[in-house]
């Protein structure tokens, strides 16, 4: 059942299934909530609360809030914590990865542990190297420029679907159906456009302030690195020294929650369990 949580600038659309320590689910953008049923479901059934949010200006939420950056993503994350009652573990896929850092930099008692999905957490430039020398990179970027350029719907999902490589899960064709038709309402690929040139410094500068564990989660085929590893390294190495560690899931892309809901889950169990 789809609750709301009415904030200044807008609502926040989420689900709360279970019973146990709360986790706490934000997708990247231009997604929904869907897709972290499986992982979701399977969190339930391992004895955790979870509560799975739809990012604002996405899927349930409202779309009409002034600004669109992590750090603004940041304060919902941690207003929903609030209204559930924390503390919290943050699971934040891409854009979302650098909002639960910025939100467990800001507020330390509220947010237990960061689990960081391919994240976009610190600033990025092409790497004009990677864009000659590799292929997948170079049709990830052309891709997202041209989403960015255009506001296209079907630009888009052809990112996503070249960001899903290899066999799908079943239900990945439904789930890019229903992003057709959520994003083709007014004013939503505006809301896509304005988080994809939202800057991840205002993340990167916060990764040193981190006070509790966290797990970064790389996809071996991600098309939005021309070296996943090489990213999600540097994004633990900005943390304090000894809080972050790198798991790389081989074969998945930008979106292994979607792909391996069961490894992803598998990694982030084991990182709950020893911290």
């Amino acid at each position: 059942m789809t609750e709301y949580l009415e904030l200044a600038g807008g609502r926040i659309a989420y689900d709360v299934a279970g019973d146990g320590p709360l986790v706490v689910l934000a997708h990247g953008m231009g997604d929904n909530r869907e897709a972290f049923a499986e992982v979701a479901a399977r969190l339930v059934e391992a004895g955790y609360r979870v509560a799975n949010a739809d990012q604002r200006g996405h899927g349930e939420s409202s779309a009409d809030w002034p600004s669109y950056t992590r750090t603004d993503a940041a304060a919902d994350l941690l207003a929903l914590v609030r209204h559930l009652g924390g503390p919290a573990v943050l699971v934040g896929h891409s854009f979302a990865g650098g909002a639960a850092t910025i939100a467990a930099a800001q507020e330390p008692g509220l947010v237990s542990a960061v689990v960081e999905v391919t994240p976009f957490t610190r600033a990025q430039k092409p790497d004009l190297g990677g864009l000659l020398a590799n292929a997948r990179y170079r049709r990830g970027m052309l891709l997202l420029m041209g989403m960015g350029l255009t506001g296209s719907v079907d630009r888009w999902t052809r990112y996503l679907e070249h960001a899903v490589p290899g066999t799908r899960p079943a239900g990945f064709a439904a789930h890019l159906d229903s992003l057709r038709a959520d994003l083709g309402r007014p004013g939503r690929m505006k809301v896509v456009q304005k988080m994809g040139t939202s800057s991840a410094a205002d993340a990167g500068a916060r990764l040193g302030d981190l006070r509790c564990p966290a797990l970064v989660i790389q996809g071996t085929l991600d098309p939005d690195w021309a070296d996943p590893r090489a990213e999600g390294e540097a994004v633990v190495a900005a943390m304090p020294a000894g809080l972050g560690r790198l798991e790389m899931i081989e074969g998945a892309g930008h979106y292994p929650h979607v792909q391996f809901p069961d490894e992803v889950v598998r990694l982030v169990l084991e990182f709950l369990k020893e911290h």
